[in-house]
């Protein structure tokens, strides 16, 4: 890629509810994130066939995201039990996963993973917050053995949060993929203030909208994912601020609409067109 900041869309293999990889190249979109697939089917064979077709098409992969069986968005609720490495019952096995999946994300010749760890508790002497620190440690230990990065999607956690979490676990192969949307679906802060407290540390972002939920429900109900250009995230001062900080990297359209195919792909072709004018309007 030499576009430092080419447009990007989140593909699936067969898990996640990306677009397939033909529809990016439908659009001659030249680079992608993935969901990391399925455990029954993440092999040796897959990722080499999916690499292939990527460079077929001209395509570079640029994050792969980890997803792990028995996570559920149906509610902030149970989001927040079910989700990333926070939940204690499942955080072993799934920072064993984490490590399958990064193993498959070399293979397609991606150094970064993404993922939504989940809801960071809140007490920083509390033995479930040392832990889940200590666990994210090793993980990023394993990953710079490897030369691979994990960055945390935001909307969680409140962007001064996010930053204590990154204080205390320490590493510097832990960086951001900021999704904007998600700060306003969780309610969780202002998406372009807490991109300035977030910036040093983003590595790669979504473009996605939304708008809130009503404020006496915000933080315990869900806003409202909707299409690019018809929410509350204000592209224009999006990219300017990731100016500021100098981002260098793709722009990564999210659009999820499980179930309704032909409607999430119309808007990713509109979105292209609002995010090319806003882009054109920030870096020339």
């Amino acid at each position: 890629m030499t576009d430092p900041h080419p447009l990007g869309v989140f593909t699936s293999i067969d898990a996640g509810f990306g677009v397939p990889l033909e529809f990016a190249r439908e659009l001659s979109i030249p680079s992608v994130h993935v969901h990391a697939p399925h455990a029954e089917t993440r092999s040796d064979e897959l990722a080499d066939r999916f690499l292939a077709e990527c460079q077929d098409a001209g395509i570079t992969i640029t994050v792969v995201f980890m997803g792990f069986e028995g996570e559920t968005y149906e509610s902030i609720a149970r989001t927040a039990e079910t989700v990333g490495l926070v939940p204690r019952a499942e955080r072993a096995a799934r920072a064993a996963e984490a490590r399958e999946m990064a193993a498959f994300g070399r293979r397609v010749g991606c150094p970064v993973m993404g993922m939504h760890i989940g809801f960071v508790p809140h007490d920083r002497d509390g033995e479930d917050y040392r832990d889940l620190v200590a666990v994210t440690q090793s993980l990023l230990d394993d990953l710079a053995s490897e030369g691979q990065r994990v960055h945390l999607e935001t909307g969680q956690e409140s962007a001064e949060h996010l930053l204590r979490f990154f204080e205390d676990v320490g590493r510097e192969n832990l960086g951001v993929n900021f999704d904007p949307a998600n700060m306003i679906l969780y309610g969780t802060g202002d998406p372009i203030e807490a991109l300035s407290k977030l910036g040093p540390h983003v590595g790669s972002i979504h473009c996605k909208d939304a708008v809130a939920a009503d404020e006496s429900v915000r933080g315990s109900e869900w806003g409202r994912e909707v299409a690019i250009g018809t929410g509350q995230v204000d592209f224009r001062a999006y990219f300017e601020t990731l100016k500021s900080f100098g981002y260098e990297g793709p722009l990564t359209i999210e659009r999820e609409l499980p179930g309704d195919p032909d409607r999430q792909r119309a808007d990713i072709r509109s979105a292209v067109e609002h995010l090319r004018a806003a882009r054109s309007a920030v870096w020339g």
